[in-house]
Parts: C-alpha cells; structure tokens; sequence
C-alpha cells in the first residue's frame, strides 16, 4: 500500500507525478500506478493530489540504467 500522509511539505522539493514521469520516461498513469503498489512513496495536497519528495525520485534514479545512444 502507499506511504501517504498529511505531514507538513517542508522536507524538501516535491515533484508532480508528470515531473516524476517526465524525469523516469514513463506516463503519468504508470507514476500512479506505482504510488498505489507502495514502489514511491508519496504526500498528499489538501486537494487530494499526490506529490512525491524530489531527493527519493533522485535516489531511485541513480539505479535506473541509462539508454544508450545509436
């Protein structure tokens, strides 16, 4: 299940699940969709929108292999 909480966002940047797509290549959906799952964890607005803590997305980056160029 999704680490969700209603914390005060002061620890740090929060990412829009579209930026968190954008930055891992993938649709907004799939980011979702792995919120749901427990993969990301994430915070949730006052208006019941998910936002994701930047340094997490950045630290499960690092382990996502790169593509290589043709």
């Amino acid at each position: 299940m999704a680490t969700t909480t209603d914390a005060p966002l002061s620890q740090g940047a929060l990412l829009t699940p579209g930026e968190v797509a954008v930055l891992f290549r993938v649709d907004p959906k799939t980011v979702t969709r792995w919120a749901q799952a427990g993969k990301l964890s994430a915070v949730r607005t006052l208006g019941g929108h998910r936002r994701f803590h930047e340094a997490e997305v950045r630290s499960l980056l690092t382990g996502v292999p790169t593509q290589r160029g043709e």
